[in-house]
């Protein structure tokens, strides 16, 4: 189904009312490359004209809900009614989630992951991991040796999620030129430099101009391939431009696609404090290979919600809205609901005190990464494990045609 732009709501909030590309107010500033400031999850979406997860969409999604769900990380989306509505139908859905190799991939990485991946196993849904090495290497100081080095070390962490390899594809873009260029050149079609700058803000080269269509591309590449259907990008909020922009291609004439969905997360915790986690700067991160002791040092020194001394905390307890280890847990570490409930309560009445909190995160977080560790394919057989995932010779001739390129 495609739509007309001139009656699209999404590409009129582009194409007018986004002329800033940040979410702005005297208390934050939310782009897709920073964030700054104690974020208003709320005022982003007025903004940014998403919609809050209400509890009858909850209670739609497979139960248990995943914890990212029933715990609020996921809390707001695009077209979430639509989305529910095909998998209770059992129609066709996919699921796009994808990194960009710029260094090691760590915890904040791994979340979107997993949750795609249970999405999976719960609904059939088709998954496309998109990895952007052509964006990396033209946005961060670093050879395309390095972006190459990170490429193939990412994808070895991607292959130990778990996805089914006969449900999910991958693609790198300079590995998938082949496949990718050509469908970016035929949606650039649709993007003039006033919409890409709405939403990007002026580009630093040439081919940071382009990559916006690039994006779209991975968007909306497994309607490409499979013809139009519901499909759903698991994103962190300050991410969402990416998707208004494919939504606003998407409704143009001509094009096979529907407008893709979102469903938009706040930020995971870093360990240094409120904000989000990155592996850009120079925040301290948990790698997704590190090892035990490494996981207990970094905890160790991660931002504490307890108070300066242990008589103190006894006393006046600590905050667990504001601790690191304690928001890890309850984004993803601690499934249990009651027990996350007791360390909670503990922790506020100063009965477990940060070290202890701490050290239950770390415990977790490190027989989390153990498993993954295990499941990791090594270098030697990183090629062979591969195969199962790449786009077809078929898939490609179907995508190309859609776009006048077949």
């Amino acid at each position: 189904m495609t739509n007309d732009t001139n009656h699209d709501p999404d590409a009129e909030r582009i194409t007018t009312e986004h002329t800033d590309p940040t979410a702005t107010s005297d208390e934050f500033t939310v782009t897709p490359d920073a964030v700054d400031g104690e974020v208003d999850y709320r005022k982003l979406l007025d903004r940014f004209g998403a919609d809050e997860l209400t509890d009858d969409q909850l209670d739609r999604f497979p139960a248990p809900p995943h914890p990212l769900l029933r715990r609020g990380i996921y809390y707001a989306g695009r077209d979430v009614d639509r989305l529910l509505a095909a998998v209770e139908t059992d129609e066709r859905v996919s699921v796009v989630t994808g990194v960009g190799p710029s260094g090691p991939m760590h915890l904040g990485h791994v979340f979107a992951f997993y949750f795609a991946q249970w999405l999976q196993a719960e609904t059939g849904a088709h998954v496309t991991i998109p990895l952007s090495d052509d964006e990396k290497f033209l946005s961060k100081d670093q050879t395309g040796a390095e972006t190459r080095a990170y490429t193939r070390e990412n994808l070895r962490d991607l292959l130990a999620v778990g996805f089914d390899p006969k449900r999910t594809r991958i693609v790198v873009d300079t590995t998938d030129a082949d496949l990718v260029y050509p469908l970016a050149v035929a949606l650039s079609e649709h993007v003039t430099p006033a919409a890409r700058d709405a939403v990007y803000g002026e580009p630093a080269n040439i081919g940071m101009g382009f990559y916006p269509a690039v994006q779209a591309t991975h968007l909306l590449l497994p309607q490409l391939i499979d013809g139009p259907h519901t499909t759903t990008v698991p994103i962190a909020v300050d991410q969402d431009p990416h998707v208004r922009l494919a939504r606003d291609i998407a409704a143009k004439e001509r094009l096979p696609v529907e407008k893709p969905g979102a469903l938009l997360s706040t930020f995971l915790p870093g360990l240094d404090g409120p904000g989000k986690m990155s592996s850009s700067d120079d925040s301290p991160t948990i790698q997704l290979t590190d090892d035990r002791e490494t996981v207990h040092e970094k905890l160790k020194r991660a931002y504490s919600g307890g108070q300066g001394s242990i008589e103190a905390h006894r006393e006046q307890g600590g905050d667990p809205e504001i601790d690191a280890a304690f928001q890890l847990l309850q984004a993803f570490f601690e499934p249990d609901d009651t027990e996350l409930d007791r360390l909670a309560r503990e922790y506020r009445s100063g009965e477990l005190l940060s070290g202890e909190l701490k050290t239950a995160a770390a415990d977790r977080i490190a027989d989390f990464l153990d498993a993954h560790q295990a499941r990791r394919p090594s270098e030697a057989d990183l090629d062979a494990a591969l195969v199962p995932y790449r786009v077809t010779a078929g898939e490609r001739d179907r995508a190309l045609s859609r776009v006048g390129f077949g």
